[in-house]
């Protein structure tokens, strides 16, 4: 018998801890789930993809003045597809979120008229008792046939909670009645949103299918040029990739300045503690006459570059401030991405970008995306100049800068304007690059709301 407990007891102890397994997996899972974006960031969303589009249109506007500008066309209407791709998958996504908050609702609407008549049916019954029993029983008549004096104020506590029963049914009911109204103003308030972004939608829709056609009319054009455009593409690579050798030259220098500049530094405390362990033992010597045996150090060696305490923090921020750097324009769009990728015009023409370009407006100004110290300001071999600016270990790097607002050794702050941007064929661009030592990084995962 005991064991036959004792095997029960286990069995039983075996069952909850398999519960307490499974809830634990089913709500480490929920947690686990990613948050969605809520209604308002949907729709902030729209309107950056909105703006993006504009200013997309305009960079178009002014590139097709230029009959040079066919390459500058194609990258800008294919950014420009992609924005409208995503804004309409936005669209879908703000649709998706207002059917489940009506489908919501509308339970919410329905469950409360049902309260309501419940309510209401409540009080009627209460109402038609009361008259019905108002002759033949008073309130006073009902009092004076009390047995006693307990039950006469027993009774006299029921015409009271029966009267504020009366009074709380009245209430609820006015403020069921409120509640369904705002529900009801709620309800039509989405569905009228909901008209609207499915107009929104189809009207996107339409204009992709028209930029789709107008891509394939420009494709079409260029490829009746694929010499021609080979060749200047062949060009366009090559200053890409002049620019990427000047630019690695002056990281290269920046990197040997910092281990000269820690080898100095080590140096020169080396020397001060020597000075000092000389002096010490001076003094030692006056009061003992004993001549101490003095060891000499010898100069440190040149590692790794020893930042200052500031520059450690400096970097650490910038380090934490992954996905939340502000743009380096006060309006752009991302029209060239990072790393290796097919050039739009020439199947298998492969490109190479060890930043992103940004398209922005004409006449725009390039902006730090972080406080540090300018570094380098250098002619570019394609045009223009070249600025970097340190941020504890890590460098960005702003090209095809065409007046340059800062010089080297100067320190700047986040968002300050640094220079002017060049315009090519139309088409007003930057290229932004983020360097950690020799090793490029991706900016568009820097950058804040970056897609």
């Amino acid at each position: 018998m005991t064991l036959f407990r004792s095997e029960k007891r286990k069995n039983n102890l075996l069952y909850l801890g398999l519960c307490f397994f499974f809830i634990g997996l089913y709500t480490s899972a929920g947690f686990a789930q990613t948050k969605s974006p809520s209604q308002k960031e949907l729709q902030n969303k729209r309107n950056k993809l909105n703006d993006d589009i504009k200013q997309l249109n305009n960079q178009l506007s002014q590139t097709k003045a230029n009959k040079k500008s066919k390459i500058n066309n194609i990258v800008v209407i294919n950014t420009k597809i992609k924005v409208r791709e995503e804004l309409i998958s936005t669209i879908n996504s703000e649709l998706s979120k207002i059917n489940t908050s009506i489908k919501k609702n509308t339970g919410e609407v329905n469950s409360l008229r049902q309260n309501l008549e419940k309510l209401k049916g409540e009080y009627a019954k209460m109402i038609y008792f009361a008259q019905r029993n108002q002759d033949s029983y008073t309130k006073l008549m009902f009092l004076f046939a009390s047995g006693d004096f307990n039950q006469a104020y027993i009774r006299l506590r029921y015409f009271q909670q029966y009267t504020a029963f009366r009074k709380k049914q009245a209430a609820e009911i006015l403020s069921t009645q409120l509640v369904l109204s705002g529900k009801l103003k709620e309800l039509e308030a989405q569905r009228h949103e909901k008209n609207m972004l499915l107009g929104n939608e189809q009207s996107e829709k339409t204009l992709l299918d028209s930029e789709k056609q107008q891509q394939e009319i420009v494709l079409s054009e260029l490829q009746q040029q694929e010499k021609e455009l080979k060749e200047e593409l062949e060009k366009k690579k090559r200053d890409a990739e002049n620019l990427q050798i000047a630019i690695k030259k002056l990281i290269e220098a920046e990197i040997k300045r910092k281990l000269e500049e820690s080898a100095r530094i080590a140096a020169e405390k080396a020397a001060k503690a020597e000075k000092l362990a000389k002096t010490k033992a001076t003094a030692k010597d006056s009061k003992t006459k004993v001549k101490p045996e003095v060891k000499t150090s010898t100069p440190a060696k040149a590692t790794a570059p020893e930042l200052t305490e500031e520059a450690e923090a400096l970097g650490a921020d910038f380090a934490g401030s992954r996905g939340k750097l502000p743009w380096p324009v006060v309006k752009g769009v991302i029209c060239q991405p990072y790393g290796e990728y097919e050039h739009p015009a020439i199947k298998g023409f492969m490109m190479n970008n060890n930043g992103v370009d940004i398209c922005t407006a004409k006449g725009s100004q390039a902006r730090a995306v972080f406080d540090g110290e300018v570094t380098g300001v250098a002619v570019s071999p394609t045009g223009g100049y070249l600025i970097l600016i340190r941020h504890g270990e890590y460098l960005s790097v702003y090209s095809n800068i065409e007046k340059p607002f800062v010089k080297q050794g100067e320190k700047v702050s986040t968002k300050q304007a640094i220079g002017t941007i060049a315009e090519d064929d139309g088409k007003t661009s930057m290229n932004l690059q983020i360097w950690k030592g020799q090793k490029t990084m991706d900016p568009s995962g820097w950058l804040y709301n970056a897609r």
